[in-house]
């Protein structure tokens, strides 16, 4: 249980008591390219912008499954809603890897709303005190509704030579183009972004390099809370599955509260559950999902594990994550793939919610994040003693 009282199964309730709301309202937020207001209030008011916020702060500190299970329920009622707050949830947690200066800045009230632009296509230039950004970040997704933006960008050497970076800046320091119109995740609002000559302060940038230079130098850097430094690529990869698990299960619920009293058109069925095909459509869907959600207990479990004892994954164990994660977005992607294929040809209409469920589960799984291709070529390296061949694990 948080220290202020709040525990997981309480924040667990107040998100299933507003799923009914949320798929109500999946066509309004699609047309208007963004969540309702009313989706944020309920998701602010029920605890979720505040489950990676450090008890200090008046968070709820809660564990990487423990905001996982509560991101999975979200994604039963409405998919964008649950990948903005994932998004805000996990750059929150970010946040507690920089130094004290900014955490106190960035959680002064308890909840914290950050987006991100996860590519590095802007520049900060050293300047006296700090940095000068400038760049465009795509895909900003949740930024419509945050108060921060963690961006990745290249910090210029005087030598000319490039580091990567982490900047935090205020959501009011960019400009962004109306140019989100999509098929799938029409709602996350994921605008492109654009930093001009915005002066970003020392304390909100973050060069890993640096830090690891500084860390191997024996100074002491910020530390995580306890339990909570899971290493940053492991959290990222294994959280993104929340979204994809809640995904799946939705569009299973969804599924069975169409099939009373449906049949088999142009054929002498006048009751599709009592069809095999059905049935067995019904038993595999389940199954994926059981299967994807097992995967993502052990990822939690090993990084946990981990994090508890202060260790580091080591090199297979971030590999497996990165596979694994990948594998599970399949399985529930296959799953919402089987359900939808049942449903026949009045789910297509976009007042019914299983189409928008499909439709972004196929567009998500596009990520270059989670595709999986990527990871299993990286999975499979490990697995053979190669070199992984990318440093994002």
């Amino acid at each position: 249980m948080a220290k202020n009282g709040t525990d997981v199964a309480s924040v667990l309730d107040a998100v299933r008591s507003i799923v009914p709301k949320l798929r109500e309202n999946g066509l309004e937020a699609e047309n208007r390219r963004w969540l309702p207001e009313e989706n944020i209030e309920l998701l602010d008011k029920a605890g979720v912008f505040r489950m990676a916020t450090p008890h200090r702060f008046g968070g709820l500190d809660f564990s990487l499954e423990d905001q996982s299970r509560v991101l999975a329920e979200i994604a039963r009622g409405c998919p964008a809603s649950s990948w903005v707050s994932m998004v805000w949830v996990s750059s929150a947690w970010m946040v507690t890897l920089f130094s004290e200066e900014l955490q106190e800045e960035v959680f002064s009230h308890g909840s914290a709303r950050i987006s991100g632009g996860f590519s590095p296509t802007g520049v900060l230039s050293p300047t006296e005190g700090g940095y000068v950004l400038n760049g465009t970040w795509g895909f900003n997704s949740g930024c419509q509704g945050a108060e921060w933006n963690m961006m990745l960008a290249f910090v210029e050497e005087a030598d000319g030579s490039l580091l990567d970076a982490i900047a935090l800046v205020p959501i009011s320091e960019f400009t962004f183009a109306d140019d989100w119109n999509a098929s799938a995740l029409a709602a996350t609002g994921s605008s492109t972004a654009t930093a001009k000559d915005v002066f970003v302060p020392a304390h909100r940038v973050v060069i890993p390099a640096e830090a690891e230079a500084a860390a191997a130098a024996g100074i002491e850097l910020p530390a995580p809370p306890a339990g909570r430094g899971y290493g940053l690529y492991g959290f990222l990869f294994s959280q993104a599955v929340s979204t994809f698990v809640g995904i799946a299960r939705g569009a299973y619920e969804l599924f069975l509260e169409r099939l009373p009293g449906r049949g088999i058109s142009y054929t002498s069925w006048t009751e599709q559950t009592q069809h095999p095909l059905t049935q067995i459509q019904l038993g595999t869907a389940a199954s994926k999902i059981a299967a994807a959600e097992a995967l993502a207990a052990a990822m939690y479990r090993t990084l946990q594990q981990r994090a508890d004892a202060g260790e580091e994954p080591t090199l297979q164990e971030r590999a497996a994550i990165r596979g694994h994660s990948a594998y599970a977005v399949q399985l529930a992607k296959e799953a919402v793939e089987i359900l939808y294929n049942a449903s026949g040809a009045s789910v297509i209409r976009r007042e019914v919610p299983l189409q928008r469920f499909h439709r972004d589960v196929q567009g998500l799984a596009l990520h270059g994040w989670i595709l999986l291709s990527s990871n299993m070529e990286v999975y499979g390296r490990v697995l053979l003693g190669l070199d992984p061949d990318t440093p994002l694990l």
